[in-house]
């Protein structure tokens, strides 16, 4: 692992890059041990506390963990697929609203992704998945409920369709989609959908996936699809007539 000192990129971070793909590449194993603070400072020729900052920023990326003891130090981290969820949603949020992505371009995005999820959830949903769905259509029809929870059940709804499949890497992958794309999609458009509507097309999709087909699942999504499309057409010519 080499670092340029004359790169006027931070150092710790250059450490921190070096380490990171020394981990991806697989020369550090998971649970490997890392070099001491001291070893680490020799190796790069700086100061420990620039190594201790390179550290910090490997433990934020949940790359490394530290342990305490006689036997502590820092440790090459198993990276789960639920501790890089989070991640994933708030870099997709940060990417959509700061680069100013439009409606369309979001919705095409998170619908093309979630459709070519529909085969396989149709083949693999479990009798949770389907319990899931239910249960969110169920709630969806309850009077009184707010914009937010609607909001919140619809992105249940959708989670358990892409978890459905069965696979956890599109499920990954989707949770940008789904938990990032789609709260930011609903708050457009909240004021002008039809929850009827919007409640049928679920029941269609949960039905779909139900009887395993996947054609049907994937023509109630293109309505949806759709649908969206055009309550977002609806509330930008709303707020433009303000």
């Amino acid at each position: 692992m080499k670092i340029d000192p004359k790169n006027k990129t931070d150092l710790s971070a250059q450490i921190a890059k070096a380490i990171r793909d020394a981990i991806i590449s697989g020369d550090m194993n998971v649970d490997e041990r890392l070099p001491s603070e001291s070893e680490l400072a020799d190796q790069f020729d700086v100061s420990r506390s620039t190594v201790r900052e390179a550290l910090k920023r490997l433990a934020a990326q949940n790359l490394i963990r530290t342990q305490r003891g006689a036997t502590g130090g820092a440790f090459v981290r198993r990276l789960s697929y639920d501790d890089a969820y989070a991640q994933h949603i708030t870099t997709s949020t940060l990417l959509l609203s700061m680069n100013a992505v439009d409606f369309e371009t979001a919705c095409e995005a998170r619908f093309a992704l979630e459709r070519a999820c529909a085969p396989l959830s149709s083949a693999r949903r479990t009798p949770d998945h389907l319990a899931t769905m239910r249960a969110e259509i169920h709630r969806q029809a309850q009077p009184g409920l707010s914009d937010e929870r609607f909001c919140d059940s619809d992105v249940a709804f959708h989670r358990a369709l892409v978890d459905g499949a069965g696979n956890p890497v599109l499920s990954y992958q989707l949770a940008g989609a789904v938990e990032a794309m789609q709260p930011l999609m609903n708050m457009i458009t909240f004021t002008q959908r039809n929850r009827d509507v919007i409640i049928g097309l679920h029941t269609r999709i949960a039905d779909a996936l139900e009887m395993q087909n996947s054609a049907d699942a994937d023509a109630a999504l293109a309505e949806l699809t759709a649908y969206t499309l055009t309550l977002g057409e609806e509330a930008m010519e709303a707020r433009a007539k303000r």
